[in-house]
């Protein structure tokens, strides 16, 4: 492949991450995840509740990938963000660890 063609290939892959974040939020289940449902067959209902009280070690940014008082369009802004902030990190760890000279 050709550098141009690399590129259009990036920028591609970038839009589609970006449209995944956008629809997130609506195609997501409002049920439990597979691991908060795994935990609700193995620790009794008591336990869960405490544990589900108790603050957290460390303070997210954006709870549920969601920020405050935003709705939806909150969502969407977090899992953006996320997507992006990822994204970039990532692009940055390729920069320093690239093997060319």
């Amino acid at each position: 492949m050709s550098g141009n063609s690399n590129m259009k290939f990036l920028y591609a892959g970038i839009a589609i991450a970006l449209l995944l974040s956008a629809l997130a939020p609506f195609l997501a289940s409002p049920d439990p995840d597979g691991l908060e449902s795994a935990a609700g067959g193995v620790i009794e209902e008591s336990k869960m509740s405490e544990l589900e009280e108790m603050e957290p070690a460390v303070n997210s940014p954006m709870p549920d990938y969601a920020i405050e008082g935003m709705g939806k369009s909150g969502e969407v802004m977090a899992i953006a963000i996320g997507t992006i902030a990822v994204l970039a990190i990532s692009f940055g760890l390729g920069k320093v660890f690239n093997k060319k000279a």
